[in-house]
């Protein structure tokens, strides 16, 4: 193969729209050949058309293959410009869920996000301790290609969800990806034990994934609160979904976050889900998850191969400051107060808990009381993952130059 069919105008292309377009308009399910960083397509050989050449998880090269068809390709090549890098705005939907019923609706002018309501068929919970589903609309670039459109609305969707589940009081989330079934206790009316049942996690309701406008809002609109007091009492009440003053400015900050910090955001707000999603399977695991939150907005240092004494040879070591020192510095920056050793006996309880040392206490046994090996490990669990929050919230307000 020769020459390189990624032309440099399409610097902004999205490796995983290309894929899809290309496994449409080439074939599937494409093939290896010897260099696992080079897949064909449709095959390898005779029959392959065309080879994508992946670096740092990005397609960087595009070279033909035996089968080749010029004028195929030229097709192709025009739909890439017409429909995947540009495309009209539309509006996309799904549901996310909150800890608070949402009651009415929230418009943010600038950013183009809204919250509305569930429709009235739209399935409830019956208790205020619940998920409790809502509609997500935020604007979104349109393609002729339906699964390019879709690929958009699910990715935004996932990003502004976890966005909310942070700059929201309580959890907002997202029904997982890759569901799971499990044993469930079925209320029935007359029998307070109700049914045992093997079920799927699932949700769904009547919603028109992409819309040419946002909906009309609901008459009812969301409580807004003074951030200050918003994030110092809003707490689990009763009452239904309210949401902070500056909510909109919030958010766009973040969609004017540069590619890089942007990328940063979205790993912590990951690991902020998972601390969510691991509390009821693992508190250990769940606080590992917070610590790696803070660590997304950190950079590592730099590694060297040096002589060690201690490990009597060469290896690679990272010189000061290390990992260690950068979730400090990062808590001191962002969420200041809280004391040198206290963020020090946070980090080394992460480090015992992901290098195999250290269980904490509620994972290995029932927690007993107010008896100290557990009760400590709870109020740094809890601690941190306040700080945690405040501080992604001021990185969002004040975040850096790209380095």
């Amino acid at each position: 193969m020769t020459g390189n069919l990624l032309r440099e105008t399409w610097a902004n292309l999205d490796s995983f729209e290309l894929r899809l377009l290309l496994d449409e308009r080439i074939g599937r399910p494409g093939q290896y050949d010897g260099d696992p960083d080079i897949l064909y397509l449709p095959g390898a050989r005779s029959s392959c058309r065309i080879g994508l050449t992946f670096r740092d998880k990005k397609i960087v090269a595009i070279k033909p293959g035996l089968a080749f068809d010029a004028a195929e390709w030229g097709r192709i090549s025009e739909e890439i410009e017409k429909s995947i890098l540009a495309g009209p705005p539309k509006v996309g939907r799904n549901y996310s869920f909150s800890s608070f019923r949402v009651q009415g609706s929230w418009r943010g002018t600038r950013s183009g996000v809204q919250i509305l309501p569930p429709p009235g068929q739209a399935p409830r919970a019956p208790i205020e301790m619940a998920d409790h589903p809502f509609i997500l609309e935020f604007p979104i670039r349109a393609s002729d290609f339906w699964p390019v459109t879709n690929h958009r609305r699910l990715r935004e969707h996932r990003q502004l969800t976890l966005l909310l589940s942070l700059l929201l009081a309580g959890r907002t989330s997202l029904q997982p990806r890759r569901s799971e079934h499990f044993w469930a206790r079925v209320p029935r009316d007359g029998d307070p034990l109700g049914e045992i049942k093997w079920v799927e996690q699932f949700f769904d309701a009547e919603l028109g994934a992409v819309r040419d406008e946002q909906s009309p809002s609901a008459g009812e609109q969301l409580e807004q609160v003074e951030p200050e007091d918003y994030y110092a009492r809003v707490g689990n009440d009763g009452k239904p979904l309210r949401v902070p003053a500056d909510l909109d400015e919030s958010i766009c900050f973040y969609l004017q976050l540069s590619p890089t910090n942007r990328a940063r955001f979205d790993r912590a707000t990951f690991w902020m889900d998972m601390a969510w999603r691991q509390w009821t399977i693992s508190v250990s695991s769940s606080f590992a998850s917070l610590v790696s939150a803070a660590e997304s907005f950190t950079d590592r240092g730099t590694i060297h191969q040096v002589y060690c004494e201690k490990c009597k040879g060469d290896f690679q070591h990272e010189v000061p400051p290390g990992a260690a020192e950068r979730f400090r510095a990062f808590f001191e920056k962002y969420a200041p107060g809280v004391s040198h050793e206290r963020r020090s006996q946070m980090y080394s309880l992460r480090s015992g808990i992901l290098h195999g040392s250290q269980l904490m206490q509620l994972d290995q046994d029932l927690a007993l009381g107010w008896d100290p090996p557990w009760w400590n490990e709870r109020e740094l669990h809890e601690e941190l993952w306040g700080l945690t929050r405040v501080a992604m919230r001021n990185w969002l307000k004040n975040s850096p130059a790209d380095t």
